[in-house]
């Protein structure tokens, strides 16, 4: 099994890359928009790598983190998800938000990424709910949860449609800049935002 590849970009677009080793050999890696962006201004690189052997092909999915490559691979993990709608998910969503996105249960985030249906964006939630890791979900929670006006504010954004991480994301930003924000306002200025 390949861990890693580190080597010079010799060639980078959005969806691959071609890191040229030591030795002289050029490997070709799938990645993601988010690992594309941190690359753009690299002119080597490492990237965390996972295999798929196939009768017809072997293909290789490179990774600039390991939160990253463990979500493609729990996605990957998951019946009727395959490496491209794992990297169509992971390109739309960066992995931590992701994360987020399963744990509570958004089906419609999901079903917004070309290529997941309903079936499907239930079938990784219904998976992979208690397997990912939430941390960040909880930290971000714990961080402001402390005012009534926020609880209000981010009740409201949910039962508006809003999905709760981005409204949490939203709601944090807008209390760090003003503490005294009424809930009307942090609703209609979350609203813009998210």
């Amino acid at each position: 099994m390949i861990e890693n590849i580190s080597g010079k970009i010799s060639n980078l677009n959005p969806a691959t890359v071609t890191l040229e080793t030591a030795g002289g050999v050029g490997y070709l890696l799938n990645i993601t928009l988010p690992t594309f962006t941190r690359l753009e201004t690299c002119v080597e690189a490492k990237l965390l790598v996972h295999e798929s052997i196939r009768e017809d092909a072997w293909v290789l999915y490179g990774f600039i983190d390991e939160e990253e490559r463990e979500m493609f691979r729990a996605l990957v993990g998951v019946s009727g998800v395959g490496a491209a709608s794992a990297r169509m998910l992971l390109s739309a969503i960066p992995a931590a938000e992701l994360a987020g996105v399963i744990a509570t249960s958004d089906t419609r985030r999901l079903k917004s990424v070309k290529g997941i249906g309903a079936k499907t964006a239930e079938r990784i939630i219904v998976d992979l709910r208690d397997k990912i890791k939430t941390a960040d979900l909880t930290l971000l929670e714990q961080s402001t949860a402390s005012s009534p006006v926020y609880d209000e504010a981010l009740e409201a954004l949910v039962i508006l449609g809003f999905p709760r991480p981005a409204s949490q994301k939203a709601l944090k930003k807008l209390f760090e800049t003003d503490p005294a924000i009424t809930v009307e306002m942090a609703i209609k200025k979350a609203m813009s935002m998210i």
